[in-house]
């Protein structure tokens, strides 16, 4: 859990004077996008466990458990530069009312924090224990895709 928080705070880092600089957004937005599968895919993993469509495993959903606390530790404002908006680029559903609210983006992205540290603690408790635990995570996603990101 610990190395992989540390892998992904010195790549976001190391690529932090690029991204800044970078006109077209294009490694921005690959790394915004990317860090956004990274948590669809752990909450696929736990959330089909929670529904009884894969069979439970204890060190798989604690696997992903660790991986979406250590993808929540990231301050993701740095991958969303001024400019990176779906009204601005192709490719992204950022609203541009993330750069007018960072604040709140930012608590929201907290919030999220604190319900992936209570699907972590829980995560290798059993099946039955996931589901209860992964409402916090939905509604904290929830909460900053209402507001932040455009409909499909």
């Amino acid at each position: 859990m610990f190395r992989l928080a540390a892998i992904a705070a010195t790549a976001v880092a190391i690529a932090s004077p690029t991204l800044a600089q970078d006109d077209d957004f294009e490694d921005v937005l690959t790394a915004r996008q990317g860090m956004f599968r990274i948590l669809a895919i752990n909450l696929g993993i736990i959330g089909d466990m929670a529904k009884g469509d894969t069979e439970y495993d204890a060190e798989q959903a604690t696997m992903a458990a660790d991986n979406l606390h250590a993808v929540s530790m990231i301050n993701p404002l740095i991958l969303f530069p001024e400019g990176s908006d779906a009204e601005a680029i192709d490719g992204t559903r950022a609203l541009p009312a993330i750069w007018e609210n960072t604040d709140d983006v930012g608590s929201k992205w907290a919030d999220l924090g604190e319900a992936v540290s209570g699907l972590q603690e829980v995560a290798g408790d059993g099946r039955e224990a996931l589901g209860p635990a992964l409402g916090p995570v939905g509604n904290a996603c929830k909460a900053c895709h209402d507001e932040y990101r455009a409909s499909e």
